[in-house]
């Protein structure tokens, strides 16, 4: 496993397992198949539904709790400084745990800066080891940041070959904030399984599409989170760490990039207000 040292000191593992869209009723079996692999992060959610499956596999796991790094997010229907406290205590009862390793708002919507000084008074009192922001362009995490105490650690954004976040990586790294992907494998869009150069480079190596798309976003500086219910897949993800792109290959995985979203813009005026409705 390889590390990155967060901007105040916090080492986290650079790939991790994520339960989005893993139903409640699997979260516990996919989280302790992940752990039994090798994975020691993982990264959940308010708004997934699943924090008590993560809280009950690594409780029944046997890993102690320093071992592992956990991640949650306040969801936008808790924004605002009152119930985003409330809301991370709730979380923390549903993890099973006095901590979490780092604690992210999960939308650049409603009262995040309320949301983000419940989360800047947690990281005080001790009941969280980093926080950050989730889905922040540019423009918000610069607005965010300049009237924060607490620089934030992390934003977790969509980060994949197709939209690698040359933009955003430049305003972060002036800010020492890591830059973590969701949706590493873009879901599958774009045709990303099959893609020539993709394909073409992993045979040389004997790995797979997804394993080379993982190798190129961990040797970019992401941390990764890619989530499967299969353990062969977990595992398959997970053995990333035996081989190096070289020059010409991160070029020509490089090349592929579109700067644009596989998915949605938080640009858009419909998707806002659909965000909105959720606050409701």
């Amino acid at each position: 496993m390889d590390y990155v040292t967060l901007n105040n000191g916090v080492r986290m593992p650079q790939l991790g397992y994520g339960v989005y869209q893993v139903a409640a009723a699997e979260t516990e079996r996919c989280v302790a198949d992940a752990i039994r692999v090798g994975y020691r992060s993982i990264d959940t959610a308010q708004a997934y539904g699943n924090e008590h499956g993560v809280g009950d596999a690594w409780r029944k796991s046997g890993v102690s709790r320093d071992e592992l790094f956990l991640t949650t997010k306040v969801w936008i229907a808790n924004a605002g400084e009152k119930k985003a406290a409330a809301s991370i205590d709730a979380s923390l009862q549903a993890l099973q745990t006095d901590y979490v390793d780092l604690l992210l708002i999960h939308q650049p919507f409603g009262d995040y800066y309320g949301t983000y000084r419940a989360m800047e008074k947690a990281y005080r009192d001790g009941k969280v080891r980093a926080i950050g922001v989730s889905n922040f362009y540019p423009d918000r995490f610069i607005d965010l940041t300049t009237f924060a105490e607490v620089t934030p650690a992390v934003n977790q954004v969509e980060t994949h070959v197709f939209q690698q976040q040359k933009v955003a990586r430049e305003v972060l790294a002036k800010h020492h904030t890591q830059i973590e992907s969701w949706g590493p494998f873009a879901e599958g869009r774009n045709q990303m399984f099959t893609n020539p150069v993709l394909t073409e480079i992993g045979a040389k190596y004997g790995k797979t599409v997804a394993q080379t798309a993982l190798r190129f976003l961990l040797q970019s500086g992401v941390v990764v989170i890619p989530k499967s219910v299969h353990v062969k897949r977990m595992e398959e993800n997970f053995h990333v760490f035996d081989f190096t792109l070289n020059e010409d290959d991160m070029a020509a995985i490089a090349a592929l990039d579109t700067a644009e979203s596989a998915f949605f813009s938080h640009y858009d005026p419909e998707t806002v207000e659909w965000f909105m409705s959720l606050m409701r």
